[in-house]
């Protein structure tokens, strides 16, 4: 199977705590005002590229992944497969960036699939009156951190209890005020 990439970043730091690896989807029907990633809009402007090569970049570094876009959901069946075999091949987490809120993804047909081997999703989209640039991990304040797999356990949305990652280091870190450390 081949998804349609962007880009994928290793080493980033703005995509959830700690180095990751970061893959950038094409494709994404949201179009949010004020997207900081339009181009990722249309899936043609990404490239066609197998999951097994996007599962070697992964696997030949110890950073967890994110996956990001444009939106992976546009994507179920290729990025379900690729977060199943991260989780076959590694004991890495798997953040998930969405435009859908995790109840509009519980209804999306195969969303489960990928669901299942996701640890956290930042759900909703980007809505520009609502942009908070102290948030972690987010754009707008709308969008929420879910711990997927407890989620899933207990039936109803369960966020993430970000205070373990609330310093003003990663603070400083992840607004790129180095100055303020």
């Amino acid at each position: 199977m081949e998804l349609s990439i962007l880009k994928i970043i290793e080493s980033t730091i703005v995509d959830g705590p700690g180095l990751r690896t970061t893959v950038y989807s094409a494709g994404c029907t949201h179009h949010c005002h004020n997207c900081h990633n339009p181009q990722s809009w249309s899936i043609d402007n990404g490239i066609k590229t197998p999951v097994q090569d996007i599962l070697r970049t992964i696997l030949s570094n110890n950073e967890n992944v994110t996956f990001s876009g444009g939106d992976p959901f546009m994507q179920i069946s290729g990025f379900a497969e690729l977060a199943e075999l991260i989780k076959t091949h590694s004991n890495k987490t798997i953040w998930c960036y969405t435009g859908y809120t995790y109840e509009q993804i519980l209804i999306l047909p195969n969303a489960i699939n990928l669901l299942k081997n996701i640890d956290v999703l930042i759900d909703g989209p980007f809505i520009d009156s609502l942009k908070d640039e102290t948030l972690l991990f987010r754009g707008s304040s709308n969008q929420r951190i879910i711990d997927v797999k407890s989620s899933l356990l207990k039936g109803y949305t369960i966020l993430l209890d970000l205070s373990p990652f609330h310093s003003p280091l990663l603070y400083s870190i992840t607004n790129n005020k180095i100055n303020n450390i």
